[in-house]
This record gives structure tokens, sequence and C-alpha cells, in this order.
């Protein structure tokens, strides 16, 4: 990946540190990874599927 991520905290993680998520988006991908474990795997969707998640009202 030539492409540099900035990754910030979702805005659904939880506040006290447990259930922490962080998020990257480029032109083609949204990156997930664990915030405590930043330099463990990562795991990248489609921008159209991202947006489905966060849209669904489950």
């Amino acid at each position: 990946m030539s492409e540099t991520l900035h990754w910030f905290k979702s805005s659904y993680s939880d506040g006290g540190g447990g259930n922490c998520v962080e998020v990257a988006t480029c032109a083609d991908a949204v990156h997930l990874r664990d915030s405590k474990v930043q330099d463990g795997p990562t795991f990248a969707v489609e921008p159209s599927s991202w947006n489905a998640f966060v849209a669904w009202q489950g």
C-alpha cells in the first residue's frame, strides 16, 4: 500500500477504553483496526459496504 493511512477512533467506539475501533479511509477502501493493537491486523471493505453497515439499524 503506497498511501499513508490516517487513523481515527470511530464515533461508535466505547469511550471507556474498552471496545475501540479505529478507521482510516481512502478512495477505494475503508480500513479498520483495534486501537489497542495498532501494529496488528487490519480489515478493509469497499466504501459502499461500509456505508451500508453504518446505515443498518439492526
